[in-house]
């Protein structure tokens, strides 16, 4: 890890910095995509969200967890993940990921799902879900899984359901 980044769990003090950065990094209107209706009343899975800061304590990256069904299947949605722009390329956003999917492991979670671009996510180990449905508009080619467990996605099939 850098040295003059530091990693830690999202606290409630960070949550509108946290929402600031994910308004500068993502389209308006970002809140209204499809992933987000299966976070609507849903908290975050607290220990998996966390926070990058630098030296001089300013927001620098942070990533959200969200659980979900998939049939009858509990799952991690991750995202969003952001990374300030004066932190872009500094791998960042690579560094949140593998932290925090050693962590869900580590908790006892199995599998993880995200809607993105394959290329990017799939040199953490992503690959297309087939049979996993998120909520329209989705493309299918951009839900991803992860395997926390080896075989976690093996068989799980259906509609992505809001935890409740």
């Amino acid at each position: 890890m850098r040295q003059d980044i530091t990693l830690q769990t999202e606290t409630p003090a960070d949550w509108w910095e946290v929402e600031a950065l994910f308004d500068l990094c993502f389209a308006p209107g970002r809140t209204a995509l499809s992933s987000y209706r299966l976070r609507d009343d849903v908290p975050p899975v607290a220990d998996l969200c966390m926070v990058a800061r630098d030296s001089d304590g300013s927001l620098a990256g942070a990533i959200r967890y969200w659980p979900v069904r998939v049939g009858k299947h509990d799952a991690l949605l991750l995202g969003p993940v952001a990374v300030h722009p004066t932190h872009q390329g500094e791998g960042l956003a690579a560094l949140l990921i593998q932290v925090t999917l050693e962590r869900a492991a580590a908790l006892g979670w199995a599998r993880v799902m995200l809607v993105g671009d394959a290329p990017y996510y799939g040199r953490f180990g992503f690959v297309r879900l087939n049979g996993v449905v998120m909520p329209p508009p989705t493309n299918p080619d951009r839900v991803l899984g992860y395997d926390l467990i080896d075989g976690a996605w093996r068989g799980v099939r259906g509609k992505v359901r809001r935890a409740v």
